[in-house]
């Protein structure tokens, strides 16, 4: 392919004729944290210490203010905007260190220090997320050695100025999704709070009045079980009608709607097994290992063994039963006993006990609320989806020098 007018073949792609590719060892020194030990952590010290993983979250035990002070005074520490890098565990994982009293495991986490080299720390936090970590034959590997570290390319515009213009550019974005995430996150904690209130009675919405009753779920629901066609008939498999598993409930990933299935069996697989045809608008429940993993089927759908399923009765609305039967999981566990493998029969699932509205029609308006609340977060996980599509998209027009700020 003809290259571009001012642009080259490099190490790590195309780029600009002004930029180079450089090795992170010829730009800054590596440095690494002084090993801390177990017995030298505990759960009441003053500075909290991070391992592997814990980026950003709850520290992994606290060290006391002594012995910071003694290995900060002896030995290299990260300043203030330094990028930390993971070099073992989920390899490359990064953040900038916010200067805050803080201690970081030894040599699983490294970061370059490059007080006196030509590169912005804000431009190569973001070409770390670009990189590709691999051996020099290649191969995968599972810890990031030094020599790694300091062979690997990176392209670098001639110019701070135009790093750190890249740089703003796409921290703009991050700061935008961590807006959205932290939305989100909101938005989760007032969804949880809002089902305690309202499938509890503790919260009535205007115009409802009057006692709620408990009742056993075999009263309130038709619960069937699934089952599984002979895998060595191949009469019974790749037909028309889905079957269902756990991995088709996890896949949805919390979306309430089942729409498909992976896999389906034929009428000759389902009249010779234990599965049972669904009807629409029922709730799949894995009953099995996982447990009380919901989705309202919006098709025909028959499941494996792993399944209970229940079709509800006239006086029930369905999106009701769903929220409800969310908020049950610990009582169904609860049910399985001391078993190592979880599993709730529907025996047990019968005469479980919950309260909900006499009428139909208050079941129906707390579920709106609900399902409000669902769209909303549905259409900011979107947004949050396209924007971190556009970051991928800017990372890669901005860090290769297809499109120039400057």
């Amino acid at each position: 392919m003809e290259l571009r007018q001012g642009y080259k073949q490099s190490d790590v792609g195309v780029i600009p004729e002004d930029w180079k590719d450089v090795k992170l060892g010829e730009i800054a020194e590596i440095r690494m944290c002084k090993r801390i030990f177990a017995v030298q952590t505990n759960l009441t010290g003053d500075i909290p210490f991070f391992k592997i993983g814990t980026f950003g979250r709850a520290p992994d035990a606290f060290i006391s203010c002594e012995l910071y002070r003694e290995y900060k005074r002896k030995y290299c520490f990260p300043k203030k905007g330094d990028i930390l890098l993971s070099a073992a565990g989920t390899l490359g994982k990064t953040v900038i260190y916010n200067g805050e009293d803080a201690y970081f495991q030894d040599s699983n986490i490294v970061w370059l220090d490059i007080e006196h080299s030509k590169i912005k720390n804000e431009y190569l936090y973001q070409c770390y997320q670009t990189i590709k970590w691999a051996s020099p034959e290649g191969s995968t590997i599972s810890r990031l050695y030094n020599g790694i570290i300091r062979n690997t390319k990176i392209p670098l515009p001639p110019t701070e100025t135009e790093q750190q213009a890249i740089a703003t550019a796409l921290s703009d974005v991050d700061a935008l999704i961590a807006g959205l995430e932290k939305l989100i996150a909101k938005k989760r904690d007032l969804k949880q709070a809002a089902m305690q209130q309202l499938l509890t009675g503790q919260t009535r919405l205007p115009g409802f009045s009057g006692e709620w009753e408990m009742k056993r779920l075999g009263d309130v629901a038709d619960i069937r079980s699934g089952g599984t066609p002979s895998t060595g008939d191949s009469a019974a498999w790749d037909g028309d009608i889905p079957w269902c598993t756990p991995t088709d409930i996890t896949a949805l990933a919390g979306k309430k709607y089942l729409h498909e299935t992976s896999r389906r069996i034929t009428d000759h697989g389902l009249k010779n097994s234990s599965a049972e045809l669904i009807p629409p608008d029922s709730i799949v429940m894995t009953s099995r290992a996982t447990i009380g993993e919901c989705a309202i089927n919006a098709i025909p759908v028959t499941t494996n063994q792993g399944f209970k399923n229940f079709i509800p009765f006239d006086d029930v609305d369905v999106e009701f039963l769903y929220y409800l039967l969310q908020t049950q999981r610990q009582g169904f566990i609860s049910l399985c006993g001391g078993s190592t493998f979880l599993e709730i029969g529907k025996t047990q699932l019968r005469e479980y006990e919950v309260l909900l509205p006499s009428e139909k029609v208050e079941q129906t308006a707390i579920a709106a609320v609900l399902s409000d609340m669902d769209i909303e977060l549905a259409a900011l996980e979107a947004r949050l989806a396209k924007t971190r599509a556009l970051k991928q998209g800017m990372m890669q027009e901005l860090l290769t020098g297809r499109t120039r700020l400057v």
